[in-house]
């Protein structure tokens, strides 16, 4: 079993975490409100530390999920961060959504101290981590990876390298655009069902098992009907992700127009207050505006 250190308990890091001490590894948490990493430590034993190099002091391996390129860049960087602590050979897995850039970045910073440094954003949301079935999507060097994996194994059911550092997040920007646009599609199809007068579950009853069928319609359709999107990936974090794709989009010449659309259907519905709300909230912003 291996000494691990886990930073950012949030959502999606907490029960990830979790996983890792249930397979028997050595587990210290950090979270920025050490209170979260106190309440860790009763449910699941293990250690907290109070700062990130703390954390990582002697780790074998250490797994990140914050949330921007800036709360990254603050627990991997500086007399605090968490590449201060870690010994050469040791392995960062950063499962977080940011920029290919600050990976980039990150990556060579690693490299300079010994450190192999894996890019591991991951898709599956709450429910996903909370159930141990998150996919993960890798890049960086395949010795890392191949350390790297038995690790994330804990928590995923389906781990896979996709290129050098970088890779993961632009696979990562893939699966967000196609969200995006599926998501504003079955929002308009369940809307214009109760706009028909057609009963809405009767319908999806019938498509979701054809050429319509997704996982958002399977696992979004009936709170979507109900009106209900207090769970799930919160709008914020969506707009902040779509915000990585079209400037990397910008940046490499690919045309988004459909994402750069819901981009701004998105902030329709944080003006309605709902940044918390789930992506699956369009539909809300198509019974508000019509």
């Amino acid at each position: 079993m291996a000494k691990v250190a886990f930073l950012g308990l949030g959502v999606m890091g907490y029960p990830m975490a979790g996983y890792l001490a249930k397979a028997g590894h050595d587990v210290t948490v950090y979270n920025r409100t050490a209170a979260k990493a106190e309440k860790w430590v009763s449910e699941h034993g293990g250690a907290f530390a109070t700062t990130p190099r703390a954390a990582a002091q002697g780790a074998d391996f250490v797994m990140s999920c914050v949330g921007n390129d800036d709360d990254l860049r603050s627990v991997c960087l500086g007399d605090d961060g968490a590449f201060a602590g870690m010994e050469a050979g040791a392995v960062f897995v950063d499962h977080t959504t940011v920029s290919a850039q600050v990976t980039r970045e990150l990556h060579a910073a690693a490299a300079d101290s010994g450190i192999a440094f894996v890019d591991a954003p991951i898709s599956g949301g709450q429910a996903g981590a909370e159930n141990g079935a998150l996919v993960v999507m890798c890049g960086g060097a395949q010795d890392a990876y191949d350390k790297a994996e038995p690790m994330i194994d804990a928590y995923s059911k389906l781990c896979k390298r996709l290129g050098e550092s970088g890779s993961g997040q632009l696979c990562k920007m893939v699966n967000q655009i196609c969200i995006a646009g599926l998501v504003q599609g079955l929002s308009e199809g369940l809307h214009f069902a109760e706009k028909a007068g057609l009963d809405g579950r009767a319908v999806v009853e019938v498509i979701g098992g054809g050429a319509a069928g997704s996982w958002q319609m399977v696992n979004r359709y009936e709170t979507m009907l109900d009106d209900h999107f207090e769970h799930g990936f919160a709008v914020d974090w969506m707009r902040k992700d779509l915000g990585i794709c079209l400037q990397t989009a910008n940046e490499n010449g690919a045309s988004l127009p459909v994402t750069a659309l819901v981009d701004q259907f998105y902030k329709d519905v944080q003006k309605l207050g709902g940044g918390r709300w789930d992506t699956s909230s369009l539909i809300k912003r198509l019974r508000e505006f019509g």
